[in-house]
C-alpha cells in the first residue's frame, strides 16, 4: 500500500514520463538578431490524441517585423501573360495560377492546361498576401523608396528621380533631372533663372537664346523655356518640367503672358496683352524640345519685342511667367 500511495504522489505532485510533452510536440527556434519581434507561441496539448498543436500568439502591441529575403521572380509573374501578378490572384485545383485578366480570358473560367478540363479558378487569397507584401527598391540613384513589385514598373517611370537625357549634339549626358540643369548651365552654357510658385517671373528673354533654365525655389524641380521663330510672323515660348515621368498626368500648370507697353497710352490706358495657360507637359528629354511643336505655347508678334539690354540690335521678349503646383500635390 505505502508503494502504491508513492506511486499516486508522484503521479499528482510529480510529471511522469506520461505527463512530458511529446517530442513531436517540440518546436526549434530560431534565433532572431536584435530587434526583431517574434509572436508568443503557446503549445497546447491534447490528452486525446496523444500530440500537441502550436498556437500563435501575438502580442497586444506587436510590432510589425519583415524579413528582407530573395525570391524567384517567376513565382511572382503570370505564366500566361508573364506580367506581375497583382491581387486577386486565381488557382485552379491542379495547381495552375493566373492573374485575374487570364482567369477571365479562359473559356468557361476553365484552365487550359488541366487534361481533364475540369480545373476551374478560384482565388488563392494566400499568393494575394505574398503578393501585396512583396516590396522592392527603387532602381533609380537618388530615390530610397520600396514599392511594392508589380507597381514598380508604374514607379520607376513616375519616380521624381528618373533619369532625364541631353541631347546636345554629340553629348551623352544621363542623370537625374536637377543634374541635368547643373549639366545644361556648366557645359552647354543654358542660363539659369530662379522662379517662386504661385508668384509672378519678370525676365527678358532674348530671341537669339533657344533655352532658359528655370529652377524651382524650394524644391529644386527644373522647368525648362524654349524659345523659337514661327516664321516671320511671331516668336514662339513654351515650357517643359525636366522630368523621367514624361508619360504620367501634368503636376504643374502655367502661366505666360507679354504686355504691349507702346500701345498703353492709345488705348485709354489698357495695354494689349497677349497670354497663354497651360498644363505643363514632361519629357525626359528637354534639349529636344522645340517651342512650336509643343501643344501649347505662347506666340509673341514682333511689335511685343523690346530691344536688348545691351543696347544692340538684338531683340528680347518681356516674358512673364507665373507656375503653380497641380492641386492635389502628388509626387
Amino acid at each position: 500500500m505505502q508503494g502504491a500511495g508513492a506511486a499516486e504522489g508522484r503521479s499528482r505532485g510529480s510529471p511522469s514520463a506520461m505527463d512530458k510533452p511529446d517530442e513531436s510536440a517540440k518546436k526549434a527556434r530560431l534565433d532572431l538578431p536584435v530587434g526583431h519581434s517574434v509572436k508568443q507561441e503557446l503549445v497546447v496539448h491534447d490528452a486525446a490524441a496523444g500530440g500537441g498543436a502550436v498556437v500563435a500568439v501575438a502580442p497586444e502591441h506587436s510590432p510589425r517585423a519583415e524579413l528582407a529575403v530573395k525570391i524567384d521572380m517567376c513565382v511572382l509573374h503570370c505564366p500566361l501573360c508573364t506580367l506581375p501578378f497583382k491581387p486577386p490572384v486565381f488557382q485552379c485545383k491542379g495547381g495552375h495560377l493566373a492573374c485575374g485578366g487570364c482567369a477571365a480570358q479562359q473559356p468557361s473560367g476553365q484552365c487550359g492546361a488541366c487534361a481533364d478540363g475540369c480545373g476551374f479558378f478560384d482565388p488563392c487569397p494566400a499568393l494575394d498576401a505574398v503578393v501585396s507584401s512583396t516590396r522592392v527598391q527603387c532602381p533609380n540613384a537618388g530615390c530610397h523608396r520600396y514599392v511594392t513589385y508589380h507597381q514598380a514598373e508604374e514607379h520607376r517611370s513616375a519616380c521624381a528621380h528618373a533619369p532625364c537625357r541631353c541631347t546636345e549634339h554629340g553629348c551623352g549626358f544621363v542623370g537625374a533631372a536637377s543634374d541635368l540643369a547643373a549639366h545644361l548651365s556648366a557645359a552647354h552654357s543654358v542660363p539659369v533663372r530662379p522662379i517662386h510658385y504661385g508668384k509672378v517671373s519678370r525676365f527678358q528673354v532674348p530671341v537669339s537664346t533657344p533655352r532658359l533654365l528655370l529652377v524651382g525655389d524650394d524644391d529644386g524641380r527644373v522647368f525648362l523655356l524654349t524659345v523659337g521663330a514661327l516664321g516671320a510672323a511671331a516668336t514662339a515660348v513654351s515650357v517643359v518640367c525636366a522630368r523621367g515621368s514624361a508619360a504620367t498626368k501634368p503636376r504643374f500648370t502655367c502661366k505666360m503672358w507679354v504686355n504691349l507697353t507702346a500701345s498703353a497710352a492709345a488705348n485709354g490706358g489698357k495695354a494689349d496683352i497677349v497670354l497663354v495657360e497651360m498644363q505643363m507637359r514632361s519629357s525626359t528629354s528637354p534639349g529636344a524640345v522645340v517651342a512650336a511643336g509643343e501643344p501649347t505655347f505662347l506666340a509673341v508678334p514682333p511689335v511685343y519685342l523690346v530691344p536688348g539690354a545691351d543696347g544692340g540690335d538684338a531683340m528680347e521678349v518681356p516674358l512673364n511667367v507665373r507656375i503653380d503646383k497641380a492641386l492635389p500635390w502628388s509626387d
